[in-house]
């Protein structure tokens, strides 16, 4: 085997360990969710842990996010009354 599938797989196993660490071991994205909030529904940028905003609708919340997202290029993920993923639009550059 040459060097390189070593080097790989050394780098490989080290963003395992990492990540099992909780350690990052990818740039932070901006990527913004819409979830439900028992005021209605918030915005909530991945990876943070407070709410960006809260709006007493599911489309003004979208609305928001999507002005967030396109100025960092990055998704919206909206999430259904139960939490889980119902639709993503992406406004990468």
């Amino acid at each position: 085997m040459d060097r390189d599938f070593w080097i790989n797989l050394l780098k490989k196993i080290v963003k395992i360990i990492l990540k099992n660490a909780g350690i990052r071991t990818s740039p932070p994205t901006h990527h913004q969710h819409v979830v439900p909030h028992d005021e209605g529904w918030a915005i909530k940028g991945a990876g943070n842990e407070r709410y960006t905003a809260i709006y007493p609708t599911q489309r003004e919340a979208i609305e928001r996010a999507r002005e967030i997202a396109i100025n960092y290029g990055s998704d919206v993920i909206i999430h259904r009354s139960d939490g889980t993923i119902r639709d993503r639009m992406s406004y990468g550059h």
